[in-house]
């Protein structure tokens, strides 16, 4: 099958060895030479998903209900909404669906309480019957559905089997029949097992076309549809080698047949449904080997679904050509920290114009393959609008050519920096020829965990180079094919005597926790994103932390300001890129200023600016606009706080109580104002009569930055160069041994720095 037109995830995957680009010109470069896009390999077990157009989704009891048999609302309602997002862009859906017995069970368990006396009550209540379950709950069930979908404005059909049709070929081939007719109509049809006259009491063996639940159901569906996917939701993230319970077993990212059936230890059946994942492995390989690939993942996500589909590697996975990626090694979240960390070292050992060359061939790179890094970027653009992402977020992943021109000069200011390690930062005569030295060294490796903007991936990589240190990265899932390109590209210029594994491209979200666990190997992360994922890794690790979460910066016009002055720094602030942390979310305003008339014209020239603005408790009465429901609130967008203080106090109170420690700027022409405000705010970054777009690694000549930090320790602000060293002590005697300190008359004379 071809696959949807509208298809948004199949952008990003290739072949099963590769992915290309669909209309690629040639290209014909002197080195460092242009890298094509066939170069780069994609995970063997994901590149199928490529082809999808007709899927089948099977979720279980233990995912539609709760541990107390209700109903799980929120996880129908998030399965509901993935259904129909897939619909929408094309995709055929099929749902096959469990849950019937547990709610007929609860409805009835309700009726036998709401109509039972006193005494009955106190009498032994019996189950009841599972087949008069399975009948009272079935219609409630498909009525939850009609509802969900109805209010997603999807069509959804009903369709009831048991095991005895799928004998008659007539039958076989009107089901057929009927669901091609109802997938032209977009309609998603629903199936399930008329457990109210089934009569299997077995699982089956093979593919003969019987099925006992749900789970063997789906597989047969699958195979009957000619599905091209099928996903069987469970309570689990896949199958483990052992009882997930169990802190020994793993989760096989993809099955193989012959190397599994005899490894895995299976723990409990489901706690409500027939099956259990002995059911889905079961239904999985029957499926899976008679051509229809299988994936079984956790239902409890809100997006798994959708996540399977863009190949992120999720879940088990069966296909019946596994065992020919068996030979293809997946590298692991050690064996990628320890290469980055032997790769540091040979860096390390390079002198200082070697690695300068090593820079300076990444910046030629860079320009070389524009073509391909725009190509890249566009098709990530393209994915981003049509996910229906903000204007904001898409800004900060466009790579324009004159983006990509400033990263290839930032790449090259490095190149000229003034050599960081080995420098001796301190001499100290301890004893007569006993000298020590605190010299300059690379931290080791570093994970930087970064946001969706591409090229951070540049300035990371070339911050990485230049200070000796092995890199992890990973970056936003929407830059996915821009990041691996730049990787791709960037990696090219780096010589074998150092090594390609220098820098890291972390492709998925599920390798982060265990790189969280290295702390043997990786020697500082950076996160650059939401204040939840900021504390989420920090939580997660024993890994020094260094980053900021929010970027609420600050403008406070003072009273003594220069209204000219302040108008054109305010718009800068907030105008000149919305989305960068370092513009100003918080405008905060003198109150004398809104008697003078100051006030008005600096929010008439940020009106004229087309910025949306919504006010403190006493800006929003005074000047008729909303309201702001927090002034703990980072817009990344053409939109700010308005609020009046009474003095500069009020105004660094008010930053101390509702700011991110990031930057905050004072716009005074009273010096002693100034100097109270410098001194006593208590950021990362205080400016007087400048806008806060200046606090910027390439800005502060740094020549590009990591991030920027809030952190008190190590380092503070942008975080360039220096921001990714240590030092270390340097002693150079001439035999001396301490001897219980009679060995040796200390001197500790300060020595001079010798360049």
């Amino acid at each position: 099958m071809q696959p949807p037109v509208k298809n948004g995830f199949n952008v990003f995957l290739g072949n099963s060895t590769e992915w290309r680009l669909s209309n690629g010109p040639a290209y014909l470069n002197s080195p460092p030479a242009y890298i094509e896009p066939e170069s780069v390999t994609l995970d063997p077990s994901r590149a199928f998903l490529k082809d999808v157009k007709r899927l089948i989704v099977k979720v279980g009891t233990a995912v539609v209900t709760r541990s107390d048999g209700r109903l799980a609302l929120g996880r129908l309602g998030a399965l509901c909404e993935q259904l129909k997002e897939l619909n929408s862009r094309g995709y055929e859906v099929i749902l096959v669906t469990s849950g019937a017995v547990g709610l007929g069970r609860q409805r009835l368990r309700y009726r036998r309480l709401a109509n039972s006396s006193f005494s009955d009550l106190q009498k032994p209540q019996g189950e009841f019957d599972g087949k008069a379950c399975a009948a009272v709950g079935q219609s409630s069930l498909m009525a939850l559905y009609d509802t969900m979908f109805s209010q997603l404005d999807v069509t959804s059909s009903q369709l009831l089997v048991n095991d005895g049709f799928f004998r008659d070929a007539g039958f076989r081939k009107q089901l057929s029949d009927t669901v091609h007719s109802l997938l032209n109509l977009r309609v998603i049809p629903i199936f399930n097992e008329n457990d109210a006259v089934s009569t299997r009491k077995a699982p089956y063996e093979d593919s003969s076309g019987i099925f006992w639940d749900n789970d063997s159901l789906a597989g047969l569906l699958a195979l009957e549809l000619k599905a091209d996917l099928l996903v069987l939701l469970s309570d689990v993230e896949g199958l483990y080698s052992g009882p997930p319970s169990d802190p020994n077993s793993k989760l096989i990212d993809t099955y193989v047949k012959e190397k599994h059936q005899k490894e895995i230890t299976f723990g409990d059946k489901s706690r409500l449904g027939r099956g259990g994942m002995t059911a889905k492995v079961n239904a999985a390989v029957c499926a899976a080997y008679a051509g229809t690939p299988v994936i079984i993942t956790s239902g409890y996500a809100t997006d798994n679904i959708i996540r399977v589909l863009q190949g992120d590697r999720i879940g088990t996975v069966f296909h019946k050509d596994a065992h020919l990626w068996a030979h293809i090694k997946q590298v692991s979240a050690r064996e990628m920290a320890i290469s980055a960390r032997d790769c540091s070292r040979r860096l390390q050992s390079l002198n200082s114009e070697e690695r300068r060359k090593i820079l300076l061939a990444v910046a030629d790179a860079l320009e070389n393959n524009l073509s391909l890094i725009m190509e890249e970027n566009g098709v990530d653009i393209a994915d981003a609008e049509l996910a229906g992402l903000e204007k904001s977020l898409i800004s900060r992943l466009a790579l324009k050519p004159e983006k990509i021109a400033g990263l290839v000069k930032s790449v090259r200011m490095l190149a000229d920096m003034k050599e960081p390690i080995g420098q001796i930062l301190k001499r100290i005569e301890l004893a007569d020829k006993l000298t020590l030295e605190r010299i300059s060294c690379p931290l080791g490796v570093v994970l930087v965990i970064f946001e969706s903007r591409p090229d951070a991936l540049v300035q990371i990589a070339a911050l990485a180079v230049r200070s000796g240190n092995g890199l992890l990265l990973k970056g936003g899932k929407e830059a996915k094919r821009s990041n691996a390109a730049l990787h791709k590209v960037i990696t090219s210029a780096i010589p074998e005597k150092v090594g390609d594994k220098l820098i890291g491209l972390v492709t998925s979200r599920e390798e982060i926790p265990d790189l969280l666990k290295l702390d043997d190997v990786i020697d500082l992360v950076v996160p650059r994103g939401s204040n939840k994922l900021v504390s989420q890794i920090k939580e997660s690790t024993k890994i020094p932390v260094l980053g900021h979460s929010d970027g609420i910066c600050h403008v406070y016009v003072d009273k003594a300001a220069n209204i000219d002055m302040a108008k054109q720094i305010v718009k800068d602030a907030k105008i000149d890129y919305p989305a960068a942390c370092n513009a100003m979310e918080t405008l905060l305003v003198h109150k004398d200023l809104s008697e003078t008339g100051g006030l008005n014209q600096l929010v008439a020239e940020l009106t004229k600016e087309g910025v949306e603005l919504y006010g403190g408790p006493r800006a929003s009465g005074l000047l008729n606009i909303t309201k702001t429901s927090s002034f703990h609130k980072e817009y990344s967008s053409p939109a700010c706080t308005v609020e009046i203080v009474d003095d500069v106090s009020a105004a660094i109170d008010h930053i101390h109580q509702y700011g991110s420690s990031h930057t905050e700027c004072i716009v005074t022409e009273d010096p002693e104002v100034a100097e109270t405000f410098l001194r006593r705010v208590d950021s990362a970054a205080v400016f007087h009569n400048a806008s806060t777009r200046f606090c910027d690694g390439a800005r502060f000549g740094l020549g590009a930055e990591v991030g920027i930090s809030t952190s008190r320790i190590h380092a503070r602000g942008p975080v360039g160069v220096e921001g990714l060293l240590t030092s270390k002590w340097i002693l150079r005697g001439s035999g001396q041994v301490v001897d219980g300190d009679r060995g040796v008359t200390y001197t500790h004379k300060e020595l001079p720095i010798i360049a």
